[in-house]
């Protein structure tokens, strides 16, 4: 057994909409973004992660972009598979005389289908998975972030990612209450692109509203501490000239606006189906938000007005599910609610 482990790796696999994490060892060791570029000819993989997303929207006819994942669960099966394939190669081998196999643990939405679910498997199979256990984001989130998931008190996680935001209530080890919504990041940077034609008649793509977003992504009115104004530059879609324009954070809570408040609904939705002794424990311990969504400028105190409880943005919010999803792998045995 020994022997055989020399070969085999184990690694934990945040399989993102936006972004594509590897953990190995306690480290980081891949984190890019979930696009690949392919030869439109031959459908063969010519670039992927950070170096396909800079051609997203720059591309001619020889080449296409694609990202295989969307609403957190994979949209195109051929892509996914040669993105993780391309994406296990990057992670520093043991041995370099012998193929590896990987023993892996990849999170995943808790609202996923039956089909959904086998197509993550296939793909972690096709890519040299020989042991695979799967992992719901909000439990893995909590196992991140530190909560006794196998204890008798509730915890309530609220997880946005780039393709789902994940609303669930843990106790006992098992997720008692739970909606999946798929309203995110993608969603965001959709109503960014969509108000800067409407308002502006600027023409931007993907890469620029994501930009946007990180510089002065809000859904307050009134910050404390405001972002500065951000220079967003395009192409003006009556003269097709090249433009810019200055975007503040109020202009873009205004447009993220109907998202947000389909993620609001979903948490009330959640919360009036609790039961009374667990509500109990949240209205102490409060809401854990994370993921890249929960870095919104203003989002927890919206949360926290519209809900009255306490709602805490964890450290590191982009990485906990990944190192959750690491400390359950570790802990297999211990953990009962992993999917084999």
């Amino acid at each position: 057994m020994g022997f055989l482990n020399f070969f085999t790796q184990e690694i934990a696999i945040d399989l993102g909409t936006a972004n594509f994490l590897i953990e190995q060892n306690e480290k980081i060791v891949v984190e890019q973004p979930s696009i690949i570029a392919v030869d439109s000819r031959t459908n063969q993989m010519i670039a992927f992660g950070h170096q396909a997303y800079l051609m997203e929207g720059k591309t001619h006819e020889s080449i296409r972009t694609i990202r295989p994942l969307r609403g957190g669960v994979i949209a195109d099966f051929k892509a996914a598979e040669q993105m993780i394939k391309g994406m296990l190669r990057m992670i520093p081998l043991k041995n370099r005389w012998a193929t590896p196999s990987f023993r892996m643990a990849i999170c995943i939405p808790s609202g996923i289908t039956e089909v959904e679910k086998r197509a993550v498997q296939d793909s972690a199979e096709y890519s040299g998975a020989k042991e695979l256990y799967l992992i719901h984001e909000p439990m893995a989130a909590a196992i991140g972030i530190g909560l006794d998931v196998k204890g008798a008190t509730g915890h309530m996680i609220i997880d946005i990612g780039g393709g789902t935001t994940e609303i669930a209530v843990i106790s006992l080890g098992g997720i008692v209450c739970d909606e999946s919504l798929r309203v995110a990041g993608e969603n965001f940077d959709e109503d960014i692109i969509d108000h800067m034609r409407t308002k502006h008649n600027l023409l931007i793509g993907r890469f620029t509203a994501e930009q946007i977003k990180v510089a002065v992504g809000a859904v307050g009115y009134d910050l404390k501490t405001p972002p500065p104004d951000f220079s967003v530059k395009g192409r003006n879609s009556f003269t097709g000239m090249p433009q810019q324009v200055q975007v503040g954070y109020q202009e873009i809570a205004h447009c993220l606006e109907k998202s947000i408040s389909k993620i609001e609904e979903a948490i009330m939705r959640v919360l009036e189906n609790i039961p009374p002794e667990l509500s109990s424990d949240i209205y102490q311990s409060g809401i854990y938000l994370t993921g890249g969504g929960a870095m919104l400028r203003g989002l927890d105190q919206r949360i926290a007005a519209k809900t009255h409880l306490p709602v805490h943005v964890v450290d590191d919010p982009l990485r906990v599910v990944m190192k959750g999803t690491s400390i359950a792998l570790k802990n297999s045995k211990n953990f009962s609610f992993l999917m084999k």
